[in-house]
C-alpha cells in the first residue's frame, strides 16, 4: 500500500487569537481530525486492452468524501483524466483521449474510495495516474502505476505457396500488446526457426504479427505457430498437420521447378502428321506423305513422341492445345506400340498415360475412359511427370487448376517420353 499526503490548514485570524483558550484548543482539534493520507496500491496495476479497469484509491483514515474534490491526472501529460466537484462531476476541462470512457464510482463516496473506472482500455492509457483529493481545509494525492497488456487473436495459419523446394506457411496474429514473442515449435515442443518475421504497429497501438516457416519433406508432422505475451505469461497456440496431401502438394510444387525444352522426333511422327521445322509443333495434314515405314513410326494413329525421354528425375513441360476438337497429351513408354490400330484400346497398360479432348468432352484414357467435368476448357495443358514416385499429372497451366492426377504406376526403369495425338485439323504446340 502507497501512503502519501501532503497539505495544509487554514489561518486563523487575528481576532481568534483573542478567544479564551478551550475554543482555540477545540479548533485545532477539529482541523486535525480533517487530516488524511491519500493511499493507492504500493504496486503497479495491471488493465487488460479492450475490458474496463478500476483504478483504486482512498483515504485513510476512511472518512466521507462526498464533498471534496477529487481529481484523476496524467501528471507527466498535464491532463484531467476526470474531475469531480461540489458533488457533481466536472469535466469540461477533461483530455479528449478520455472523454466518455471515466466512471467516478460515488458509490464508495461515504467510505473514502475515490475509484475512478476506465472503460475500452487502450495502450495509450498505460503510464502513471495521480490520485488527488482536497477537503476545505487539507489536500493530498498519490502516484498510481497503470500497466496496459493485450492477448491477440488466435494465430491464422496458411499455405502460402511454394518456395526453396519447401511448401510456405504463414502465420498472422493482431491485437497484442505489449510486441510479443513468436516460436514455431515442432511435435516435442522444439524451437523452429523461422524464414521470416514481420512486426507492425497499428494506429490503435496494438502489435501485428507475421512470421512463416517452410515446410519440407522432412518437416514434422505437427507444426506449431506460439504467440506469447511475455508479461501476462500468457500465449495462444495454433497447429498445422502436415498432411500427406499436403506432402504430395510440395511434391509437384518441386516438380514445377524442372522445366523441360521438348521437342517432337518426327521419325515417330504418323505420316499424316505434319512437325514444324523447330519441331515445337504437329497438326493433321489433309494427305498422307510419302515417309520411310521405320520402326519407330506410328503407322495407324496420328501420334508423336517427344525426341526427350526420361529415367529419373521430376519435370515438366507444356503444351498449347488452342480451340482444337481432337487432340490427346500425356506420356509414353518408349517400347509403346507403334503399329496397328490401338486407341480404341488405350490406356496405362499398354504404356500411355494421357488426357484427350473429343469432339467436346474431356476424357482421361483409361479402360474405361473416365470423363472430365472442368470449369474452364484449358487451352494450354502442364503436364508433370515424378519418374521416381511414377506419378504424372496434369494442369491447367493458366490458373494451376488441376485436371487430373494418374494413380502411381511403376515406370521399371524404362524410358518414358512426351506423347501427343492430333486429329481433325487441330494443332498442339510445345511451349517455350
Amino acid at each position: 500500500m502507497k501512503i502519501s499526503s501532503f497539505g495544509c490548514s487554514s489561518r486563523t485570524s487575528s481576532a481568534q487569537m483573542s478567544l479564551i483558550i478551550f475554543p482555540i484548543i477545540c479548533h485545532i482539534r477539529k482541523l486535525e481530525s480533517a487530516q488524511f493520507a491519500v493511499v493507492v496500491p504500493d504496486h503497479s496495476v495491471t488493465a487488460i486492452v479492450g475490458e474496463e479497469f478500476v483504478l483504486p484509491c482512498h483515504l485513510s483514515p476512511r472518512m466521507n468524501a462526498q464533498n471534496m474534490e477529487v481529481k484523476w491526472l496524467r501528471p507527466h501529460l498535464s491532463s484531467v483524466v476526470h474531475l469531480y466537484r461540489d458533488g457533481k462531476d466536472r469535466n469540461e476541462s477533461q483530455t479528449l483521449e478520455y472523454q466518455g470512457r471515466t466512471e467516478f464510482l460515488k458509490d464508495g463516496l461515504s467510505t473514502g474510495s475515490v475509484d475512478l473506472k476506465i472503460h475500452n482500455i487502450r495502450p495509450s492509457d498505460e503510464g502513471l495516474y495521480r490520485c488527488f483529493i482536497r477537503s476545505s481545509t487539507f489536500y493530498g494525492g498519490a502516484l498510481l502505476e497503470l500497466k496496459v497488456a493485450g492477448l491477440g487473436s488466435d494465430p491464422h495459419l496458411s499455405v502460402e505457396g511454394y518456395q526453396d523446394e519447401g511448401i510456405q506457411v504463414v502465420c498472422r496474429s493482431a491485437g497484442w500488446y505489449p510486441e510479443p514473442e513468436v516460436l514455431w515449435r515442432d511435435l516435442g515442443g522444439r524451437r523452429l526457426p523461422s524464414v521470416s518475421e514481420t512486426t507492425s504497429r497499428r494506429d490503435n497501438g496494438l502489435f501485428e504479427m507475421q512470421t512463416a516457416f517452410l515446410i519440407t519433406e522432412r518437416s514434422n508432422q505437427n507444426l506449431s505457430c506460439c504467440i506469447r505475451n511475455t508479461f501476462l505469461n500468457q500465449e495462444k497456440e495454433s497447429t498445422i498437420y502436415v498432411a500427406e496431401k499436403l506432402v504430395a502438394e510440395l511434391r509437384w510444387r518441386r516438380v514445377l521447378t524442372h522445366p523441360v525444352n521438348v521437342t517432337l522426333d518426327p521419325d515417330t511422327a504418323h505420316p499424316r502428321l505434319i512437325v514444324s521445322e523447330d519441331r515445337k509443333s504437329v497438326r493433321q495434314g489433309d494427305i498422307q506423305q510419302d515417309l520411310p515405314d521405320n520402326p519407330e513410326r506410328f503407322d495407324y494413329e496420328c501420334c508423336v513422341l517427344g525426341c526427350e525421354g526420361f529415367t529419373s528425375g521430376s519435370h515438366y513441360w507444356e503444351v498449347e492445345a488452342g480451340d482444337g476438337k481432337y487432340w490427346a497429351v500425356g506420356v509414353a513408354r518408349a517400347s509403346v506400340s507403334r503399329k496397328g490400330e490401338f486407341m480404341s484400346n488405350l490406356n496405362p497398360e499398354v504404356g500411355i498415360w494421357a488426357v484427350r479432348l473429343y469432339g467436346g468432352q474431356y476424357q482421361v484414357l483409361t479402360s474405361p475412359k473416365i470423363p472430365l467435368t472442368l470449369r474452364h476448357g484449358p487451352s494450354r495443358i502442364r503436364v508433370c511427370l515424378d519418374y521416381e514416385r511414377g506419378q504424372l499429372a496434369f494442369f491447367d497451366a493458366e490458373n494451376q487448376a488441376p485436371i487430373f492426377t494418374f494413380p502411381p504406376a511403376c515406370f521399371t526403369g524404362e524410358r518414358i517420353h512426351p506423347w501427343l495425338w492430333v486429329r481433325g485439323g487441330s494443332q498442339l504446340s510445345l511451349c517455350h
